[in-house]
């Protein structure tokens, strides 16, 4: 078992940063390859970002790509989610997820535990 927390959400004015984390427990975090979703009101959780366990390797969504930016510390079982030139398009819950792999997944069902979610809020 994997328990994974989040935290830094909250509300920003358009253009503005946040960056989030999210605090794993239990099993080997570094065996993980960890993701970043989000789910806007009346839309499908979507894949925002991903990184290999390593860090060598990280996947973004392209409506984040040179905005966005993952990282982890092994040593902390933490990873992380820098958000700038934030857009009200961004507005969502953020949720972090562990997938017991090698290859960031881009599809939330290969996810084998999820966080509980954290608000952003992106105001025009």
């Amino acid at each position: 078992q994997v328990q994974l927390v989040e935290a830094g959400g909250g509300l920003v004015q358009a253009g503005g940063s946040l960056r989030l984390s999210c605090a794993a427990s239990g099993r080997t975090f570094a065996s993980y390859v960890m993701g970043w979703f989000r789910q806007a009101p009346g839309k499908e959780r979507e894949f925002v970002a991903g990184i290999t366990w390593s860090g060598g390797v990280t996947s973004y969504a392209d409506s984040v790509k040179g905005r966005f930016t993952v990282s982890r510390d092994n040593a902390k079982s933490t990873v992380y989610l820098q958000m700038n030139s934030l857009k009200p398009e961004d507005t969502a819950i953020y949720y972090c997820a562990a997938d017991y792999s090698s290859n960031v997944n881009r599809r939330s069902i290969a996810y084998d535990y999820w966080g509980q979610g954290t608000q952003v809020t992106v105001s025009s």
